[in-house]
């Protein structure tokens, strides 16, 4: 018989940690998605807009960079499984955080580096991780990823949700995020998901 004067014991459900949410732009956000989607711990990514000013941004509008938006991911993940300090590593080794406004040939502020923190956990995370990788001077360039609070995250149109996985044919998933996912895959082999460490998988969740 159980004793009446023990704490009950919690079941799975309230013993797992709450998940947590997290939004980053590094450029054209199907490389931020195709590569966070293969992430263990990553339980959903959502391509979208966030840090501009137009109430109901459209993919043509931001294209014109005059909405202030940044093609962005937002990312749920289990801090148990994958910590902040882990997506922030990948991110910074998957785009140039040094070139203002620009990604390669993809040009304006829709492009820009930027992390949109959650909480002020995250922002001050953030602004550490910067600092330390200026201190290295790991791309021997200053830094210029801003970070902000997110205030509004607006997802993408349905066609750009998983667009790597879903159109491996195209041109631009060949030519760049293609060598993009392979090279995070080296170098964080230790975070992918178990199905993903195959060469050629494209990594769908």
């Amino acid at each position: 018989m159980s004793d009446p004067t023990s704490p009950p014991a919690q079941d799975a459900t309230s013993a797992t940690t709450p998940l947590e949410t997290t939004t980053l732009g590094g450029g054209c956000f199907w490389c931020l998605d195709a590569v966070y989607r293969g992430v263990e711990g990553v339980h959903d990514s959502v391509a979208g807009y966030a840090g501009g000013h137009a109430p109901h941004p459209t993919y043509a509008d931001v294209c014109t960079g005059t909405t202030g938006h940044a093609e962005v991911v937002r990312l749920t993940y289990d801090p148990g499984v994958v910590t902040f300090d882990d997506l922030l590593n990948v991110f910074f080794s998957i785009h140039d955080p040094t070139t203002k406004d620009r990604q390669g040939a993809d040009v304006g502020p829709q492009y820009r580096s930027i992390v949109l923190a959650e909480s002020d956990a995250q922002a001050e995370a953030a602004r550490a991780k910067i600092a330390e990788l200026d201190a290295e001077a790991t791309f021997g360039a200053a830094i210029v990823t801003e970070v902000e609070r997110l205030e509004t995250f607006h997802p993408a149109e349905g066609y750009h949700q998983n667009f790597f996985a879903n159109n491996p044919g195209q041109g631009y998933c060949a030519a760049v995020i293609a060598p993009k996912v392979s090279a995070f895959r080296a170098r964080h082999a230790h975070l992918l998901k178990p199905n993903r460490a195959t060469p050629g998988t494209t990594g769908a969740t």
